[in-house]
């Protein structure tokens, strides 16, 4: 890995990525800090105590949910606005139409999903100053607008910067806004667990477990993201005048983690906009439906395990068709020995690709849900977000981001046939 970053380095384009990915982080850290207008953040801390799904979702947020700044929602209203656009393209034809245009269809696509994330903010972003309101310093109509506008500003504005680190960085570049929120809260989670450890809440033993869990959930996540189902692919012999092309056996790979960390991220993002909504709203049907899902709660843990496994079977079917890959393989001359060219060979992909499925899917729920209750009854370390959904998040996101270094360093060393 060191190796592969001191060559990056040598390269002017890739150096200029890498360093443009930098500075946009910072402009992300500087914005965390940026506070919302008439908000007394000493309320808001309040509400932040305990091991609830806010403290989860400040974790995704750099520490912007709780210092309530004009990064506060993250980038989750872009997050659901792509959920909800990609169930569209498969519900509805126009939709499904510009999916299958290229270019042109993915840039309008990409259009609505921009417009779906401002509405979606707007509306998140008023229920949260509306139902705040006994934090606003002044909590009247402009003064609650000024705030939505602020948050909803933000989440543009965060939108907007992930897009131009994907376009002229590295990396997706809503992952790694997510990947640096997650990463900067690293420092205070270790400055909480030092406080409690001297404060003898804590032991080092298990402090040590919580050590040996992270290292084992790391190597895991690695072993999953890395693995991959090898189908054996057959090439027949063609004759063009007096030579032979084709007839070497070579593999079709489908990995075990097709979605990477993207189920996890939408699964939590879908489970976030009506909890936190309803931690804010002084009613008791919305203060049952906060306590039922709470982060730690029995429900939040099977309905965020069943939202993830669902996800994954949804984002590798859009991202994987076994159809196009069996007509793709029939155009080559290309078979899967044993079975027929065209449909039979689409269906046995099929198969192979749903069983796949199924143990990356049950990973991840067991990763993301369950392990962070496992782990707080283990080593009865309360309130520690970084757990099984960050480490998941974190590595999967810095393992594709290193891939594509390396394969722009693939392009940049290339020689050529001429050479």
């Amino acid at each position: 890995m060191l190796q592969t970053l001191r060559s990056a380095m040598r390269i002017s384009d890739l150096r200029r990525r890498i360093i443009f990915t930098l500075w946009m982080f910072l402009v992300f850290r500087v914005g965390t800090h940026i506070p919302v207008p008439g908000i007394d953040t000493t309320r808001i801390e309040q509400l932040f105590q305990g091991g609830s799904l806010l403290g989860l979702l400040d974790l995704f947020s750099g520490g912007a949910f709780k210092a309530f700044s004009v990064f506060a929602m993250s980038i989750t209203p872009y997050i659901n606005a792509s959920i909800i656009m990609q169930l569209l393209t498969v519900v509805i034809p126009h939709f499904e139409r510009l999916q299958k245009e290229g270019v042109e269809g993915r840039k309008k696509l990409t259009q609505y999903t921009r417009y779906g994330t401002v509405i979606l903010a707007l509306i998140q972003a008023y229920g949260m100053s509306y139902a705040m309101r006994t934090a606003v310093i002044s909590p009247t109509f402009g003064s609650i607008t000024l705030i939505a506008l602020s948050l909803t500003a933000g989440t543009a504005f965060l939108m907007w910067l992930g897009e131009m680190i994907t376009e002229r960085g590295i990396g997706n570049g809503i992952s790694l806004i997510i990947f640096a929120g997650i990463v900067s809260r690293l420092p205070s989670g270790l400055g909480s667990l030092w406080a409690y450890l001297t404060a003898g809440t804590i032991n080092i033993l298990n402090v040590a477990l919580l050590a040996v869990v992270a290292l084992v959930v790391i190597a895991a996540v690695v072993w999953m993201q890395e693995g991959q189902r090898r189908i054996p692919v057959q090439y027949a012999k063609r004759v063009k005048g007096r030579r032979y092309y084709g007839g070497q056996t070579t593999h079709l790979p489908i990995r075990v983690n097709t979605a990477g960390v993207i189920p996890v991220i939408f699964s939590t993002s879908l489970l976030a906009f009506p909890v936190t909504i309803a931690q804010f709203i002084d009613h008791p049907v919305a203060q049952r439906i906060a306590g039922l899902f709470d982060f730690s709660g029995w429900l939040y843990v099977a309905t965020n395990a069943v939202l993830i496994i669902l996800f994954t079977y949804f984002y590798t079917a859009i991202q994987f068709n076994p159809m196009n890959v069996a007509n793709d393989l029939k155009k080559w001359g290309g078979f899967i020995p044993g079975i027929r060219p065209g449909r039979p060979t689409a269906e046995y992909i099929n198969k192979v690709l749903n069983r796949v499925t199924l143990a990356g899917a049950l990973f991840l729920a067991f990763i993301a849900a369950v392990l962070p209750t496992l782990v707080q009854n283990l080593t009865g370390i309360g309130a520690v977000y970084f757990g099984g959904t960050a480490l998941l998040i974190v590595v999967g996101v810095a393992l594709e981001t290193m891939k594509q270094i390396e394969t722009h360093l693939v392009m940049r060393h290339y020689q050529g046939f001429l050479k």
